[in-house]
């Protein structure tokens, strides 16, 4: 299998379904930035962080696959949301782990300025990318039939990286600097 194909040398590239659309289509900002996303929790997970948030990570960024892939369905063509599901269940998923590592965590009294070290950095860096992604979804979703759950999900994400990198900081003793104003 080759890598390339030529066929977007002329500005478009096709769409799961066959239909071809501009490489300047908002769907492709939207999937493009979930991709994005998914190579920083990638990096993130290269970090020496706990084993059991890498693996947490991996279903996030399979999961992240799935929602790339439907993003990228022409679904006038193609139905795609039996085999590529996002659901109330992946959105519960983020919040039951995000409950269980809140509470291990001091309680949060003011706002943090990003950073600490390189694997709290990476985890903002993410969250920023995550609520990108959810803004260029949501966008898209006005005039594509997208998934709520989706966006949720993005949404959901973003908190769950939030939170992930207060509990990298407080297993790497890395300082929360407040900001202030």
């Amino acid at each position: 299998m080759s890598v390339y194909t030529r066929t977007g040398d002329d500005g478009t590239t096709g769409l799961i379904g066959g239909s071809r659309v501009p490489k300047s289509d908002s769907r492709l900002e939207a999937y493009g930035t979930v991709d994005e996303l998914n190579s920083w929790i990638g990096l993130i997970r290269s970090q020496d962080i706990m084993q059991s948030d890498k693996e947490e990570l991996i279903q996030i960024q399979n999961k992240l696959f799935v929602i790339g892939a439907r993003l990228a369905t022409d679904t006038d063509r193609v139905d795609s949301k039996d085999h590529l599901p996002c659901c109330e269940e992946d959105v519960k998923q983020l919040e039951n782990e995000m409950d269980k590592i809140l509470s291990g965590l001091p309680a949060l009294t003011h706002f943090i300025l990003p950073g600490g070290n390189n694997p709290v950095s990476y985890c903002h860096l993410a969250r920023t990318v995550c609520r990108r992604a959810e803004r260029n979804v949501y966008k898209l979703s006005q005039n594509v039939d997208i998934p709520h759950e989706i966006i949720k999900y993005l949404n959901r994400l973003s908190d769950y990286l939030f939170v992930l990198s207060r509990k990298v900081s407080y297993e790497t003793g890395a300082e929360e600097i407040a900001w202030k104003a």
